[in-house]
């Protein structure tokens, strides 16, 4: 069986992984199994999202204390069934897996993408895997442009940090400042604000 690109990345660093999570590439095969999936044109990215789930994996590593969580996000007009774990409506999934936390949960702070060049990552609270094409298949931090619940278009995102905080009225906000390489180095700066309900994987 093929390792995930999760695996294999830390396994490159003498880590091995107790379990892999958060299949949606189940999910992909399903919404793209009769479509050319094309790559997302930059000036139609979103800058806000109007929903987000925090996806909560607990210790997943041998060899790394750290709790492991991810983020999904989606655009107004995209929604999850959490249920039958497939996207609904038409807008953009921003999805950030291996998020490495100081305790079980996404805590306030800056966050920032591990340099996966380096033959020895340095993995700590506050990092998180960037994104990649593992395969043909977009893995680690990605986004994903969906139409009447048929996936479209993917941008593999390459690196970049985010900042979450709470606000005084019970809320998250989260601001992303990411990079991809599409003809050049491109910034994308997006932002939420709101309820960040949690599952437990």
């Amino acid at each position: 069986m093929k390792k995930s690109y999760s695996e294999t990345v830390l396994q490159r660093s003498g880590l091995t992984a107790k379990r892999s999570y958060r299949l949606l590439i189940a999910g992909l095969l399903v919404l793209c199994a009769c479509n050319p999936v094309k790559t997302i044109e930059q000036h139609s990215l979103p800058t806000e999202y109007a929903s987000a789930w925090e996806e909560r994996y607990g210790v997943c590593y041998d060899s790394i204390p750290y709790a492991v969580v991810a983020l999904d996000l989606y655009t107004d007009g995209l929604t999850l069934d959490t249920a039958a774990r497939r996207m609904n409506g038409t807008g953009y999934n921003l999805y950030l897996s291996d998020i490495f936390v100081p305790s079980d949960t996404l805590a306030p702070g800056e966050y920032t993408s591990l340099n996966i060049k380096h033959s020895t990552l340095n993995i700590t609270p506050y990092t998180f895997l960037p994104g990649r094409d593992y395969e043909g298949t977009p893995t680690g931090m990605y986004l994903l442009y969906v139409e009447n619940g048929q996936l479209q278009s993917i941008q593999v995102l390459d690196s970049g940090s985010f900042v979450m905080r709470d606000t005084t009225n019970g809320l998250t906000d989260l601001r992303f400042t990411l990079y991809y390489t599409d003809n050049g180095t491109n910034t994308y700066e997006c932002h939420f604000q709101g309820p960040l309900p949690w599952l437990n994987k």
